[in-house]
C-alpha cells in the first residue's frame, strides 16, 4: 500500500456537519467519501459528475429580473390579474 499524506481544506461549517451526517448515514466517513471521489477523478480524468451554475443567476436572467422590476417600479408594466386555475 503506498505512503498516505493529510490534504487540508476550507468548507463551509455547515456544509461539513450536513456531509458528516450524509456519510455517516451511508456508513463511511468524509475521508472515505472524498477518497473515492479522487479515485474516481483520477481513473476518469474528469469531474465524476455534471458541474453548472443555477441558471436563475444567469447574467442574462438578471438582467431580465431587473427590467422587470423597473417596469414594476415605475409603473409602466403591464400587470394583469388571472383566474385561478384548478389542478
Amino acid at each position: 500500500m503506498s505512503e498516505t499524506v493529510m490534504v487540508n481544506f476550507r468548507m463551509d461549517a455547515a456544509l461539513k456537519k450536513n456531509m458528516e451526517s450524509v456519510c455517516k448515514e451511508m456508513g463511511m466517513s468524509m475521508t472515505t467519501a472524498f477518497t473515492i471521489f479522487a479515485t474516481k477523478v483520477s481513473r476518469e480524468k474528469r469531474i465524476p459528475f455534471e458541474v453548472n451554475a443555477d441558471p436563475f443567476y444567469s447574467a442574462e436572467n438578471m438582467a431580465y429580473l431587473s427590467r422587470i422590476t423597473a417596469e414594476i417600479d415605475s409603473g409602466k408594466a403591464n400587470l394583469a390579474e388571472h383566474e385561478i386555475v384548478e389542478v
